[in-house]
């Protein structure tokens, strides 16, 4: 295999970088189409497009998840619309859902994000869900999205948690990107992980232990400060171009096996992908100081330590191994990592993820 790498057409990030919306648009197209979110439809859109003078867009609905229902339903309402650029304007499921609408009818694509909750901005692939939001596959578009385009004040609006759990999202990227290059596995886009992707990884992982907490400070008062500006830059940027381009192992897989469990579907991707990141170090033994580090910057930030944290109130060995199951099936990333992986060994890992966090705790928060 070659060396490869991907990238978006264009980032742009900055307080009241919304308002290049109509350029962009006019850059690519000549018939922008807007898919957005409730909260981004009825809360956002409306007090930002009072500055534009001449321009509109028309605004879809987003349907509620990244299913085949809802990118069929959409298909639809693109050709009727006759649009020629999409913009996906929201979280994680209306972006890659826009991603994947914009590949199948040969459109540019702009992506708005208005959290910071995944690195689902700038890359090229998407998440498909059933209906009742179990993870299914992964669609992989021809092309990064034309252009991500990241207003700071929008992301600083938004409740912390959001934010948070982007947070835990960027954390897999180092350990992931790590271990796909010991192991010379294939990235996300069908190649070798490049230097630069891998040092992309790894400032990701420095930029959160160095600025997560002050930047969770400056969200939660809803500031713009440069901790925040860095944290957004390393959830979106870094970690969405480190992980693509450095590949998938242990926290994504078992994210898709906390799935299979019906409780942990109320959780953030982040949320659940964080605690992937701690089972991951024990399934591939890493050393007890980084260990150490890694739970001590979730317990900080929040992001959770336990089963109990995402849900899963009862971690029986039948229902661990449901998730165990799902997380070793065979074209999962977790069998980028060294050595053999399997079930059993996953299992072991969770538990043990599950108990470490219980342990750090003080007894007052166990109860």
């Amino acid at each position: 295999m070659f060396s490869k790498a991907v990238f978006p057409g264009k980032y742009i990030q900055g307080e009241g970088a919304f308002h290049e919306l109509p350029h962009l648009v006019g850059q690519l197209g000549k018939k922008g189409m807007i898919l957005a979110s409730s909260s981004g439809r009825e809360k956002l859109l409306p007090p930002l497009t009072k500055k534009w003078k001449g321009t509109s867009f028309p605004v879809e609905p987003f349907g509620g998840e990244c299913s085949e229902k809802e990118l069929h339903r959409l298909a639809g309402v693109i050709g009727r619309a006759k649009a020629d650029v999409l913009v996906g304007m929201g979280g994680g499921k209306v972006i890659d859902t826009a991603k994947i609408a914009a590949d199948r009818a040969g459109l540019p694509v702009i992506i708005v994000p208005t959290i910071a909750a995944t690195d689902a901005p700038c890359s090229g692939c998407a998440i498909l869900y059933s209906e009742n939001g179990i993870f299914e596959s992964v669609h992989y578009q021809k092309l990064n999205p034309q252009a991500v385009l990241v207003d700071t004040r929008i992301i600083a609006a938004a409740p912390v948690r959001f934010l948070i759990s982007g947070m835990g999202d960027a954390l897999a990227t180092w350990f992931e990107g790590r271990s796909c290059k010991q192991t010379q596995s294939p990235n996300e886009c069908g190649g070798i992980s490049t230097l630069t992707a891998v040092h992309l990884a790894r400032l990701c992982y420095d930029t959160l232990l160095a600025y997560g907490w002050e930047a969770k400070i400056a969200c939660e008062r809803h500031l713009i400060t440069p901790a925040l500006d860095h944290i957004i830059e390393a959830n979106i940027l870094l970690s969405g171009i480190g992980f693509e381009s450095s590949g998938l192992a242990a926290a994504h897989s078992i994210h898709n096996g906390l799935t299979a469990l019906e409780e942990t579907h109320s959780f953030y991707h982040g949320e659940k992908v964080a605690f992937g990141v701690l089972a991951g170090l024990f399934l591939t033994d890493s050393v007890p100081a980084e260990i150490a580090a890694v739970y001590g910057f979730c317990e900080k930030i929040g992001l959770p330590t336990t089963l109990d944290r995402i849900g899963i109130k009862n971690p029986a060995l039948t229902r661990m191994k449901k998730v165990a199951a799902k997380a070793c099936a065979p074209a999962e990333g977790i069998h980028h990592e060294a050595g053999l992986m399997t079930p059993a060994k996953v299992v072991n890992a969770l538990l043990m993820a599950d108990e470490y966090g219980k342990s750090r705790m003080p007894v007052s928060a166990e109860r």
